[in-house]
């Protein structure tokens, strides 16, 4: 009898690990199904741009047009932006009151900026956001993806210039239009794509774009333009 008992209790002790080792396969199966099944899924939701769409601007040499004198731009500096321009960071800041904020919005990306504050004189802030305008606007009009270009520099005060010179950068002149609050620069091999879309924009199609708004507001008289090539921007002093 109690040999039939011990019969009886190991079968169920082995039809009980049995259980236990189907309930874990099964476990790890419907795991591995889910795992492929989320896998999946996210690749679906990977947008592959795959189709390269172009302004069609007529191109134009950024050397010759854009090729206004530091002497042209101090002029203008002088005389619509600080009248006296910061030396270091805290006088900037006690004259926060001439100046105005710059901030990342929907049309631009102001840059980690090491060498200057993100100030400038509320003439060259509209100018700016004129600028981003129409940025924008030509990509709409033209059904193109949406692209924000980045500012890489704004106000510098004389100890932000000499710290670039000591760097190395050939344009940070001691007389620089930063420094009034006035200028700023927009780098052209840089853009940030906004829009989730299966076309996209070549560099350098972003660039004459962005060269195109820059173009009209200079033949409107109211920038300056310079076109920085060793520093990949372009240098931009407001006239009015």
């Amino acid at each position: 009898m109690e040999h039939l008992i011990g019969l009886v209790f190991r079968e169920y002790i082995r039809n009980i690990v049995r259980l236990v080792l189907l309930l874990a396969g099964l476990i790890f199966v419907f795991s591995a199904c889910g795992n492929r099944d989320s896998k999946h899924s996210t690749l679906n939701t990977q947008l592959i741009e795959d189709t390269m769409v172009s302004y069609p601007g007529r191109t134009f040499s950024y050397k010759q047009k854009f090729n206004d004198t530091q002497a042209k731009q101090e002029l203008a500096a002088k005389a619509i932006g600080l009248a006296t321009p910061p030396k270091n960071r805290q006088e900037a800041v006690r004259m926060r009151g001439q100046l105005k904020l710059i901030k990342s919005n929907d049309n631009y990306i102001v840059d980690s900026l090491t060498h200057s504050i993100p100030f400038l004189v509320p003439a060259a802030a509209a100018e700016l956001e004129r600028i981003g305008e129409g940025f924008a606007d030509i990509l709409q009009r033209n059904g193109l993806p949406h692209y924000q270009f980045y500012v890489t520099s704004v106000l510098r005060t004389k100890e932000d210039i000499k710290q670039l010179q000591k760097s190395g950068n050939i344009n940070a002149t001691t007389n620089s239009c930063h420094n009034y609050g006035t200028t700023f620069d927009l780098a052209y091999f840089r853009f940030n794509k906004v829009t989730r879309t299966r076309e996209y924009m070549h560099q350098d199609n972003l660039k004459l774009v962005l060269g195109q708004v820059l173009l009209n507001e200079q033949r409107a008289g109211r920038i300056y333009v310079k076109y920085e090539y060793k520093q990949a921007c372009f240098h931009i002093t407001v006239r009015e």
